[in-house]
């Protein structure tokens, strides 16, 4: 059977992992503007995230504006969106099924056998939910680098990666170590166990021989 400490710290890091990307998602610096060429404007910095954009002044003031139309948007930042949100769910739902399988915990019974392969499948489950955020942080960063390094894009319209996306990016792979941790738990097979065991100190007696000795 598996450690209970390794349960513990893959919990652990899985619940980490999962606030991370909560966090990540609903923060607007995705990606930030990028001051390059000869005029450089550090008045305002734009942030542009998966639900809103917002304008920071030299003043300190942060002004943001949530995405009006879903339609509007394209088919990238869509796709990052609903990603995001499904590793989200698979995640928390991962969570729940590896408390279920724990060894700290008494749910699921005192089959212990059973418990592992709980906690083994919530791994599984934080797995792919983890492997949903790798997919949609690595799409958009792909997608920022590409418009970066157009010749055809305006200098005054090109972004590099916020702060937000190392954030999810971070708890991604938390969820994917943690996962990994609670998708060991595999139970071993017992070794059969015989049904009649030998008793010390007694040997086996032969059986009777049928043969009669004549004289």
């Amino acid at each position: 059977m598996a450690n209970s400490g390794i349960q513990l710290l893959g919990f652990a890091l899985s619940l980490v992992g999962v606030i991370a990307l909560i966090v990540g998602t609903i923060l607007p610096q995705w990606k930030m503007s990028a001051y390059i060429g000869d005029n450089i404007i550090t008045a305002v910095a734009m942030y542009q995230g998966l639900w809103m954009s917002c304008a920071f002044q030299s003043t300190g003031q942060l002004q943001c504006k949530i995405y009006d139309s879903i339609l509007q948007l394209d088919s990238a930042l869509q796709a990052t969106r609903a990603l995001m949100i499904v590793g989200i769910i698979v995640s928390i739902a991962g969570l729940g099924v590896a408390t279920m399988g724990m060894k700290c915990t008494t749910c699921g019974g005192n089959n212990k056998v059973r418990k592992s392969r709980t906690a083994m499948t919530g791994g599984i489950i934080l797995l792919i939910g983890a492997l949903c955020a790798v997919v949609a942080c690595s799409w958009f960063a792909h997608n920022v680098i590409r418009a970066f390094y157009n010749p055809y894009t305006p200098v005054n319209t090109k972004f590099e990666f916020g702060a937000a996306i190392f954030i999810a990016w971070g708890g991604s792979f938390l969820d994917v170590l943690g996962g990994a941790m609670l998708a060991s738990s595999c139970p071993r097979s017992k070794k059969p166990v015989p049904k009649y065991p030998a008793m010390s100190g007694v040997s086996a007696r032969s059986p009777p021989s049928s043969t009669k000795e004549y004289v």
